[in-house]
């Protein structure tokens, strides 16, 4: 049989001697992939359990219009994402577009003139710079954005993280203070080159900060993060958690959507800055896509299997090509992401070209660097996606700049990840950029 599928594989373009390299390092992770398959199952228990429970039905799947008022499949689909993450309340819309959508809706929701805002993990992702107001438009340089959060006067403090990637614990005593109203964490790394938290050390975190300021609002950006361990940030006393359809939690069928989950209060506090005060959660029609918002979700923890063993590949692969990885091929895994720094700019395009001529969608098209609104250098991103932008799916981008990391992510089935990653090598071999 290996015989064949090395035939089908150099039929695909990929030359025997990356297949030998590669597939010696594969054979080293069956026990790691056997440990990720186990997590998969409890997950897929799990939200099975949530739909049974909520006694989902076939009449959940209807279509709504207009103001949508007495949608029960969507009514329905938010008492599932709540028993699943074992919260009070959720808020699962085709009307939040985005994480930082989502994200946005929730700070602005919970936020009042004259809050502050805390970040006990460093610099946020480079979209809600903008959304925060520590920036004007990072994409270009002295326009001034509107509708900032400190346009609204909320103040913002952030408090980076130790050298190690651990929590700076004395800096967030110090951070914190009467104004403190949210102190948002970010789970995963974004464009940066430090470890994504574990939900143990985000529960360590938030017991830390509730001992100094009891009432203080955490919530955590969950994007990427969904479905990895068998417990969620709300497992360990995050009081909102968020995130995005298009990532993890849609299974790759989510057309759209994101998702808001956590105290009751705080939910419908982002439901009201959604649609309006005293509407809330009551309207939102969904538009004939809810079917697809359940099966993403059903689906969703066998993916995310998928995608993690793609990550795990990939460092222990690029690792023993001699660059460095983070996470390395050894570290537990607390997300999807992969970054791997290959140290230019010709090393980060050639990645991408193989990410991209691997995809099913646009696997013909040159993915090159350009001003992507929102960020703060060129971006390049190989995305062949059946949904724009999910990266749940094969996807790899990186900021054009030192030290010219890229961040690899998705794959609907391992073996997609698989020949994703497959094709990046051979891309950096035809580039010369790379030796056996």
């Amino acid at each position: 049989m290996s015989s064949v599928l090395d035939q089908k594989y150099n039929e695909m373009k990929i030359d025997q001697s990356i297949l030998d390299f590669c597939s010696r390092i594969e054979l080293g992770l069956k026990d790691r992939f056997e440990e990720i398959d186990r997590v998969a199952e409890f997950n897929q228990l799990k939200v099975l359990k949530a739909m049974q429970d909520n006694k989902v039905s076939d009449v959940h799947f209807a279509a709504t219009t207009g103001y949508g008022y007495n949608d029960i499949g969507r009514d329905t689909l938010e008492s599932v994402y709540a028993a699943a993450f074992h919260t009070e309340s959720a808020l699962v819309r085709p009307q939040l577009i985005s994480g930082t959508h989502a994200l946005t809706v929730a700070l602005s929701g919970n936020l009042r003139p004259g809050d502050e805002l805390l970040s006990p993990v460093g610099k946020p992702y480079d979209t809600l710079e903008g959304v925060i107001g520590i920036n004007d438009d990072v994409s270009q340089p002295g326009k001034k954005l509107t509708g900032s959060l400190k346009e609204y006067g909320i103040t913002y403090r952030q408090v980076d993280l130790l050298p190690d990637g651990s929590p700076n614990y004395i800096g967030i005593k110090n951070g914190i203070n009467e104004r403190t109203k949210l102190v948002t964490i970010q789970r995963s790394k974004g464009y940066q080159t430090r470890p994504t938290l574990s939900v143990k050390q985000i529960g360590e975190l938030i017991t830390y900060i509730k001992n100094i300021k009891s009432d203080v609002i955490c919530m955590v950006d969950n994007c990427y993060g969904e479905f990895v361990e068998t417990i969620e940030p709300t497992d360990v006393g995050a009081d909102l958690c968020v995130g995005s359809l298009i990532k993890n939690p849609g299974g790759g069928l989510a057309p759209i959507g994101g998702y808001i989950v956590g105290r009751e209060e705080y939910v419908e506090n982002a439901a009201n800055r959604l649609t309006a005060p005293g509407l809330g959660k009551e309207v939102g029609a969904t538009l004939g896509i809810i079917s697809q918002f359940y099966q993403g979700l059903f689906l969703a923890p066998q993916v995310v299997s998928g995608a993690l063993k793609g990550a795990i590949y990939a460092a222990n692969i690029y690792e023993k090509l001699g660059f460095s990885v983070i996470p390395n091929s050894t570290e537990s895994r607390h997300d999807i992401i992969q970054a791997v720094t290959l140290g230019t700019p010709e090393g980060v395009i050639a990645f991408c070209k193989g990410i991209q001529a691997a995809a099913p969608v646009d696997s013909f098209v040159i993915p090159e660097p350009w001003a992507m609104p929102g960020y703060h250098s060129d971006v390049i991103m190989a995305a062949g996606a059946f949904v724009q932008g999910s990266s749940i799916e094969l996807s790899a981008d990186a900021p054009i700049e030192p030290p010219y990391a890229v961040y690899f992510q998705g794959g609907l089935t391992w073996f997609h990840a698989k020949y994703g990653i497959l094709m990046s090598v051979q891309k950096l071999y035809d580039e010369k950029l790379i030796t056996l």
